[in-house]
């Protein structure tokens, strides 16, 4: 008979695999709302949820998830004409930190209430993620951003130019969206956990 502990290990691995689907799912079909020149997706949400439910391993394997399909779904595209290695380190890094941090938060807060932590680790998630993109941006891409900030009305003011069209509108979606809905889907499934306990 299957004790407590391996059972609990398989319902996380199950949860895992399920988590990883919906990253690449979200990644490749549903970034298809625009905010300025990039997409902005849900794609952080399962990331989350995985970090805070299955520990913060998960939460790096989702992170990176993530980063091998913004790869492939040719997000990236513009910043990999510039430089392949820049921008694959900066995408994997970046998806990588974001659930791993998550995943530390909701550790670091679990004690003070299961939702709280979820929410702070909704709000960690895409600062990390969001703060990496624009180091490795001012390491990498510097040069380039400038001739984008030029070609605009920013008038090459770079830091300006990353602040309100590589980041603004899609970091406070990301962010609000994250908070809303993260800390629900994790009630959802912890719903859906008792009822499967009690049957």
């Amino acid at each position: 008979m299957e004790n407590q502990n391996d059972k609990q290990r398989t319902q996380k691995l199950a949860l895992a695999a399920i988590l990883t689907a919906l990253v690449a799912v979200l990644q490749f079909h549903g970034a298809f709302i625009h905010i300025g020149p990039f997409s902005v997706s849900l794609v952080l949400i399962p990331i989350v949820i995985g970090a805070a439910l299955c520990g913060w391993q998960i939460g790096a394997w989702l992170g990176l998830v993530f980063g091998i399909t913004v790869l492939l779904s040719g997000d990236a595209s513009s910043f990999l004409a510039v430089s392949i290695p820049g921008t694959v380190g900066t995408v994997l890094v970046k998806g990588i930190a974001c659930g791993a941090a998550a995943g530390a938060v909701y550790k670091l807060f679990e004690r003070r209430g299961r939702y709280i932590a979820v929410i702070i680790a909704a709000v960690v998630c895409p600062i990390v993620n969001t703060g990496i993109f624009l180091i490795g941006c001012a390491i990498f891409f510097i040069d380039t951003l400038a001739g984008w900030a030029s070609a605009t009305s920013f008038g090459g003011d770079i830091v300006r130019y990353m602040l309100f069209v590589l980041v603004g509108g899609n970091f406070l979606f990301e962010l609000v969206s994250n908070i809303l809905l993260s800390p629900a889907a994790v009630r959802i499934i912890d719903a859906a956990t008792k009822s499967k306990k009690k049957e």
